[in-house]
């Protein structure tokens, strides 16, 4: 003992000497640090002794030396990357298998912290030496709930990297679904009866491990159906989160993480669970539509027909697109005031209700109509905050894709929709971003399409004065675009063009005004309006003679 001590830095010393002896009713750490102050020789380790140190064939050295790099890591980038040059991350991650608990804690710390920031390249040091494989194996075997807090939050930290997620899916995961996501959900796999099932438990591990699984969800289709197919991990998330409901505790980041996983997870189901083509419909144009709802088949298909009898309970992904998960989000959207679970709950509606599919057409729009959800998408179209109002925005113009959706989202929401749109120039108040105002203007075209009535209810809300200043002075190509689509579908009504007219509109108003990312002078801005002019006379041509004149006069003049 006395010669390895001879060789080590004093402070190491001394925790060394702390650790193997017994001091009654006092902490070990402590006893180090009063013995550090009374040594003469005492200095600071530097980064290389540190590091040198996890390599030391003593046990409390290697822990020591493991828990001083995580004190030094916290919050200091410069001193992460120095631990990464020196080669320690890859002594840390061996030493997450040392058999000692006390080792392979504090190893697991300093890795938390080193993975924790911007810095990718610490990231990828971890990845590159198996550390991801390492984590996962020290949470099969480990029974601290401090050390999987430390493991899961690394997990995390490491899931935030783009090209790692798929690592993560790869390796961790089955075991974290089953070491954490499954038992502190409450849910269990052996019993259908929700009565025989426990409450949610919030841990520290348990958000640790759904921010790990929310991040690798958004990786695209293959780490989708990877988390879609993992067991039981679909059925302990909604379990959660109807815990979360019952109990009104909907603003926590666990329930935030879960409904975000369940969004991610809803994108683009329809088109990649499997046997996807039993469930398209075949696509019918506008023309299409209207002629079907004239006929009243589209109002009777899908306005009142019954959700089906099921023959067996539903479990895994079958449950993310079942009439129940859209009761569930209506309920997250009533009673959260958490910003980030609206937009998630309001995207998993508009996820679910997007495309030709019967279940979207059949069930979803018209269950989100009968759970009295319009009312409550609505409201949240007041809301200040701008990803909020996107979304909802969105959920409604699929909603709208169902005729007695569209009729009652004409009544009840246009004029919220028309209010959160900018007045050339002038922002209202809300000031939200394009994107949010390209989706509101699409949402309003949806609602107006197919609909004399609902285009009239637009007129009569004063709205086209909004659309033309955002179509004439708008400095967004897709806001402008967005808007001149709407302004056209207005115009094609020909009973609405006396009262256009009376109210001082012309056509001119509905034209559309190109934008380009810098100002047109000399003869690029005279072709420019000349084109805008062009477009029109275009589509006013009867037939293929008047079609050929005007483009031939016209192109002399452009060129």
């Amino acid at each position: 003992m006395a010669q390895l001590e001879g060789n080590l830095n004093p402070f190491f010393q001394a925790m060394c000497r702390a650790q193997t002896l017994q001091f009654p009713h006092k902490r070990s750490s402590m006893v180090s640090l009063d013995s550090i102050r009374r040594d003469p020789r005492w200095r600071d380790p530097n980064l290389h002794e540190v590091i040198s140190m996890l390599n030391h064939p003593m046990d409390p050295v290697k822990s020591n030396a493991a828990a001083y790099l995580q004190h030094l890591c916290y919050e200091n980038d410069r001193i992460k990357q120095e631990v990464r040059q020196l080669n320690g991350v890859p002594i840390l991650v061996e030493l997450l298998d040392h058999p000692k608990p006390e080792v392979h804690r504090k190893a697991c710390g300093a890795l938390r912290n080193i993975s924790y920031g911007k810095d990718h390249n610490n990231k990828m040091a971890i990845k590159n030496c198996d550390g991801i494989q390492a984590l996962v194996r020290l949470l099969r075997k480990s029974s601290s709930m401090e050390v999987k807090e430390l493991v899961t939050g690394t997990l995390w930290n490491l899931s935030s990297h783009e090209p790692l997620k798929m690592t993560v899916i790869n390796h961790g995961l089955q075991t974290v679904t089953d070491e954490i996501i499954i038992p502190h959900s409450g849910w269990r796999r052996d019993s259908t009866d929700p009565l025989k099932m426990q409450g949610a438990e919030w841990t520290t591990v348990f958000k640790n491990t759904s921010g790990c699984l929310r991040n690798v969800s958004s990786d695209g289709a293959e780490a989708r159906q990877r988390l879609r197919e993992c067991e039981g991990l679909v059925d302990a998330l909604l379990h959660a989160l109807q815990t979360a409901v019952i109990n009104k505790d909907t603003d926590n980041k666990s329930v935030e993480n879960c409904v975000c996983i369940l969004r991610n997870l809803s994108y683009h189901v329809h088109k990649e669970i499997p046997g996807a083509e039993r469930f398209q419909e075949p696509y019918t144009s506008h023309t299409m539509r209207s002629a079907s709802w004239k006929n009243g088949f589209m109002d009777r298909k899908y306005g009142t027909l019954d959700l089906p009898k099921r023959p067996e309970q539903m479990k895994g992904l079958e449950l993310l697109y079942q009439p129940e998960v859209v009761r569930l989000y209506l309920s997250l959207l009533t009673c959260s005031h958490n910003h980030n679970t609206l937009e998630a709950a309001a995207g998993a509606l508009q996820n679910l209700a997007a495309g030709h599919w019967a279940v979207s057409g059949l069930y979803i729009r018209a269950t989100v109509r009968k759970e009295k959800g319009l009312p409550i998408l609505v409201e949240l179209l007041r809301s200040d905050v701008d990803k909020v109002v996107r979304a909802v925005a969105i959920a409604l113009r699929n909603l709208a894709m169902d005729r007695r959706n569209k009729d009652l989202i004409g009544s009840y929401a246009l004029r919220d929709l028309v209010g959160n749109l900018p007045c050339g120039q002038q922002h209202p108040a809300k000031n939200l971003e394009g994107d949010t105002v390209v989706s509101i203007l699409n949402t309003i075209h949806e609602i107006i399409t197919d609909s004399p009535e609902n285009a009239r209810a637009l007129v009569q809300g004063h709205a086209v004065q909004k659309l033309v200043a955002i179509n004439k002075s708008s400095q967004s190509a897709r806001e402008t675009k967005a808007a001149s689509h709407v302004l056209q579908t207005i115009w094609a009504y020909k009973d609405l063009r006396t009262t256009l007219t009376k109210a001082g509109w012309t056509k001119s108003h509905f034209k559309v005004f190109l934008i380009l990312s810098r100002p047109l002078d000399g003869q690029m801005g005279r072709t420019m309006k000349l084109w805008n002019s062009f477009y029109y006379e275009l589509k006013d041509c009867k037939n293929i003679f008047q079609l050929k004149k005007v483009y031939k006069e016209r192109t002399m003049r452009l060129y």
